[in-house]
């Protein structure tokens, strides 16, 4: 008898499950053909945005989109001249600014800086964990110091951010937690090992945390940001065989979209929104099949070309 309880009680929690899964697909299917213009945007004045790497790209940019829409900005870069200069731009827009130089790599120092922020402007609701390397190098060719920095900055920084400022937005129960990931989290290409390996490993963390608070029953929601290639010179000198079938992005494109996308409270944001069929068929293709279709795209050779931002 217990044995048929348990079959009813499976079969009945499976067509529930599978109804709500339905549901959730339909209003995905919805929001994906559904312009974001059109869709209702909660608003975030007087909310306090922190964002790492404002110093410039797309940072910089999802800083002054913010700024725009009441936010008082907190911005955080190792870059203390670009930073200021961000802090400069935000204020000219009417906004609040809090320039810090912080190094994320080092969790003592974002602990620090943590401290600070919370005692002279105030618990953070927004977190736009934004600032990441790239090497642009063959494995072989990757100094262990290398993959330790591309990790450092790209992953375990997350983490310290986190760390930091997740227990206040807790405490009063509301916030938003923007993980800037890559498409190249979802595949690898030759001279981006750690890069992919990073943005991976971070875009696994994003999911996990962001299930935590969920069974906490936490007000607290995660849009993790999954861009393909951008103009900021993070890439530069990369290229595509079809680029006007996926045109590189420019920051300022990016970083409006990132704010829609908090205002919208989406769960994923893939840019441009056609990559997301070359995802779908990443996952369901074999190896050799992905293999075919990157090679068509020229995705495999993207890199070769690669010169990377210009340092002073």
């Amino acid at each position: 008898m217990l044995a048929v309880f348990e079959m009813f009680s499976f079969f009945g929690g499976l067509v529930n499950s599978l109804v709500i899964i339905l549901i959730h697909c339909l209003l995905a299917i919805i929001k994906y053909v559904t312009p974001m213009t059109l869709w209702p945007k909660k608003s975030v004045a007087g909310e306090i945005a922190l964002v790492t790497g404002s110093g410039s790209g797309i940072g910089r940019e999802v800083s002054l989109s913010l700024a725009k829409r009441g936010c008082h900005l907190v911005l955080w870069d190792i870059n203390d001249e670009g930073n200021q200069e961000t802090g400069r731009m935000v204020r000219s827009l009417g906004a609040e600014a809090n320039v810090y130089k912080c190094d994320v790599t080092d969790r003592e120092a974002v602990y620090k800086v943590a401290k600070s922020v919370e005692t002279e402007v105030g618990k953070v609701t927004i977190l736009v964990n934004n600032a990441g390397i790239v090497s642009g190098r063959q494995l072989l060719d990757l100094s262990d110091e290398d993959i330790a920095k591309t990790f450092d900055v790209n992953t375990l920084a997350h983490f310290w951010t986190l760390k930091a400022f997740l227990p206040s937005m807790m405490e009063v129960n509301r916030g938003h937690v923007v993980t800037v990931s890559s498409v190249l989290a979802e595949v690898g290409i030759p001279r981006c090992s750690d890069y992919c390996a990073s943005k991976a490993a971070v875009k696994a963390m994003h999911q996990a945390v962001a299930r935590e608070m969920i069974i906490k029953r936490k007000d607290i929601h995660f849009t993790l940001v999954c861009p393909y290639l951008v103009k900021t010179g993070l890439f530069e000198g990369t290229s595509t065989r079809y680029e006007w079938l996926l045109n590189t992005m420019t920051p300022e494109y990016v970083g409006k979209k990132i704010v829609e996308s908090i205002q919208t409270e989406q769960d994923h944001l893939y840019l441009p929104y056609l990559i997301q069929a070359g995802v779908l068929l990443e996952h369901v293709l074999p190896f050799r099949g992905q293999l075919v279709m990157e090679d068509f795209l020229g995705a495999c050779a993207a890199m070769q070309t690669f010169t990377g931002r210009k340092k002073d």
